[in-house]
């Protein structure tokens, strides 16, 4: 595909990134020319400095034979000027723009064709409450990730002495769970990835990557880890997007309090959430902290705009006592650094919002994807369409399929059953499809498998 990607920011960036290596014709258009001859640097692409709104700088891009344009600047207003004049003047196909600010997104009739043409409306703020909202509700996850409107979860975990498969073969886990149906799909040990067998010994420390129906996540959970008790009090240090779409996702289920620095923006905090505490203050303040009694409290989540005062305030928090921190990073170099240790949980915004870029992009009939390893590894819903005919799925058997290398499929979303893989399932047309990468360097291989011939049409 021939794509151009306005923004050279973190999400620019990172898209920039997953796509390279895939043959795609990627143009990357920032007003920073210094950061693109970094870029260009260390990625085959193309860049143009110029402003991406401007039809000119459109164009000596190659507007007028482009596939997509993706509109991820910092600014909502330039993301829609750049998706209308691609239609208006170049009538590009698919127009993707991100669009921050939430009193653009209560208005969806603005997004059409006859006023501002975006095909996809992409808020990174949202996408990241959404992610962290799944990791509150399993205590002791990673990553959790929704199939399939959420009927089956891939969920990460890292193994623990204490976890009852810990130490043992995965097929002991049908006989202590014979009841649940579950798949693990991957396996990293020190980095590495493992391709999982019934043989496959489960070692501590490993990062377990499982499907199952959201209603059994914490059966499989308590055979790798002591199961963790749900969160009752939570801290949100930074009142920005995410931090009052997370007050008021939580408000009505435990006790939150929220700390922001200015008194202007948690004035406006305090009159729309209605059962959170709302603080004024410094996050990284001890005499606050003790004084709100953060060794009380389960978990402290920091999602303001600053790396360091995340990871600072993160810190101190642990220090007073508080069981569970989470920590928003957007320079991804930082995530491996901190995660595991005095910070338990690291979230890159960029790679949060990169699936939903990615479902859009993939080849194949893709409803959805998930960047994961930083990029290395892939979580894919696709869709069975066709007939034996026209279709290379639909009619065989899970166990007849060409997967590629170090490819597997967990589980396979029937209407509202869920069915875990199993080598003699036949997947039928409109079965979703739930398949794990370790490697995305095949990820053509998988799009040609679930594309249908020309004639089924």
């Amino acid at each position: 595909m021939k794509i151009i990607i306005l923004g050279a920011g973190q999400v620019g960036t990172t898209l920039a990134l997953n796509l390279e290596g895939e043959d795609n014709d990627i143009t990357l258009i920032d007003t920073d020319s210094k950061r693109l001859r970094d870029i260009q640097d260390h990625l085959d692409l193309r860049t143009i400095t110029g402003h991406g709104a401007y039809p000119d700088v459109l164009y000596n891009a190659g507007i007028e034979d482009a596939d997509m344009l993706v509109a991820v600047t910092n600014s909502d207003e330039v993301n829609m000027i750049a998706c209308q004049i691609a239609h208006s003047l170049y009538q590009t196909p698919t127009k993707i723009a991100r669009i921050r600010s939430p009193n653009y997104h209560n208005k969806d009739i603005i997004f059409k064709d006859n006023h501002i043409p975006v095909d996809v409306v992409i808020s990174p703020e949202k996408l990241v409450t959404q992610y962290i909202t799944r990791l509150i509700e399993n205590p002791g996850a990673f990553q959790v990730l929704d199939f399939a409107e959420g009927k089956v979860r891939l969920v990460a975990v890292r193994a623990y002495y204490g976890g009852p498969l810990v130490g043992n073969a995965l097929s002991e886990l049908k006989h202590h769970l014979p009841n649940v149906d579950t798949r693990v799909a991957a396996i990293f040990r020190r980095g590495a990835p493992i391709v999982p067998t019934g043989h496959t010994i489960i070692e501590a420390d490993d990062e377990v990557f499982f499907l199952a129906a959201k209603k059994h996540i914490r059966s499989v959970m308590s055979e790798l880890q002591r199961l963790e008790k749900n969160y009752t009090r939570v801290m949100i240090a930074g009142g920005g997007n995410i931090g009052e779409g997370l007050a008021k996702a939580l408000e009505s289920k435990m006790q939150v309090k929220i700390i922001e620095r200015s008194p202007e923006r948690a004035q406006e905090l305090a009159d729309v959430l209605h059962d959170t505490l709302v603080l004024q203050g410094d996050v990284s303040d001890e005499d606050m902290l003790k004084d709100e009694n953060i060794g009380d409290f389960d978990l402290f989540i920091s999602v303001t705009n600053d790396d360091e005062a995340n990871i600072m305030s993160a810190l101190l928090a642990k220090k007073l006592g508080v069981r569970k921190t989470m920590v928003l990073i957007n320079r991804t170099a930082y995530v491996d650094l901190i995660q595991g240790h005095q910070i338990d949980i690291a979230i890159s915004p960029q790679q949060v919002t990169i699936g939903s870029l990615l479902k859009h992009i993939r080849r194949g009939l893709v409803s959805n994807v998930y960047s994961l390893r930083r990029g290395a590894a892939e979580a894919i819903e696709a869709v069975a369409k066709g007939n034996e005919q026209s279709s290379l799925v639909v009619g065989r058997t899970i166990g007849e399929l060409p997967l590629p290398p170090g490819t597997s499929i967990g589980a396979i979303v029937r209407d509202d059953q869920v069915l875990i893989a199993h080598e003699n399932i036949i997947i039928r047309e409109n079965d979703h499809v739930v398949l794990f990468m370790v490697d995305k360097a095949y990820i053509h291989d998988v799009e040609r498998l679930f594309q249908v011939n020309v004639t089924y049409f």
